[in-house]
């Protein structure tokens, strides 16, 4: 999620996305290694020596994961568990093929195609100040898009990629809900791609910088999360996550736009 005022961040997300790229640095290490093979005088170790180094390895391995999934992140895995059991759905995975990773020279964010010739919802803090725009389908179909129109007040963008005959999302006419509809989200938060997550929604609040008042659920949003569509039990789009926040009674939740602001601006686009 690319930083603007009214998002507020959680350690936990900043730690596990840290430790998902210091991952990522070390498999590029070993990789070169082996590509690169220096040679090395051979050097005979005591078997007792390598009984220590292989327990110290060990111990540091497990006192590892214990931080990572006991410590900071038990939430940030879990929602890794849910997306792998609501991705065996049918419906999931349709809602899927619908859903893009939004690729800027700043960061990564997520939006999701509303038209079979190539307009695409997203953020406006997703594409803000972006010199290019890079738009990737589940299918690893790749295409540059060009901003149609965005609104700072509204945090909502309009994309369009040169395409056709693209799999797309329906939008709902308005964001009606009852207390505690259940309602799924997709996208890409941290370092992964295509992540699918439930909540239920909370009722309406509001926040710095946006215009409009905004919906609240109770959701595991992180970072990269912003632009993901949310889908109600009919399958159709009844907002947008932008930010996650702290509401009193509440905790932290899951923050997004209702559909009608998408209608009121695009509607030209959107026939």
């Amino acid at each position: 999620m690319t930083e603007k005022k009214h998002t507020e961040e959680l350690a936990e997300e900043e730690f596990l996305e840290l430790v998902l790229e210091e991952q990522e640095k070390a498999l590029a290490k070993a990789r070169e290694e082996r590509l690169n093979p220096q040679p090395k005088k051979p050097k005979k170790q005591k078997p007792f020596v390598r009984i220590v180094v292989w327990l110290m390895a060990l111990t540091l391995a497990f006192s590892t994961f214990a931080v990572i999934f006991n410590v900071y992140s038990i939430p940030a895995i879990e929602f890794l568990k849910v997306s792998a059991q609501l991705s065996n759905q049918e419906n999931i995975q349709t809602y899927k093929q619908s859903v893009v990773t939004i690729d800027t020279d700043s960061g990564k964010g997520t939006g999701f195609a509303v038209s079979d010739n190539g307009y695409i919802i997203t953020n406006d803090h997703v594409i803000e100040d972006a010199l290019t725009i890079t738009v990737v389908f589940p299918d690893d179909s790749l295409y540059k898009a060009e901003i149609v129109e965005s609104y700072e007040e509204y945090d909502l963008a309009l994309l369009k990629v040169d395409a056709e005959n693209l799999p797309f999302l329906s939008l709902s006419p308005s964001s009606e809900f009852r207390k505690n509809e259940p309602v799924y989200f997709i996208g890409n938060p941290l370092a992964f791609s295509g992540i699918a997550n439930k909540g239920t929604v909370i009722g309406y609040t509001t926040a710095a910088d946006i215009q409009p008042d905004i919906i609240m659920m109770d959701a595991p949003v992180y970072r990269g999360n912003s632009g993901s569509p949310v889908i109600n039990e009919n399958g159709h789009v009844i907002g947008i996550v932008f930010a996650t926040g702290t509401r009193e009674g509440h905790g932290k939740v899951g923050l997004f736009i209702p559909i009608e602001n998408v209608h009121e601006l695009f509607h030209t686009y959107l026939k």
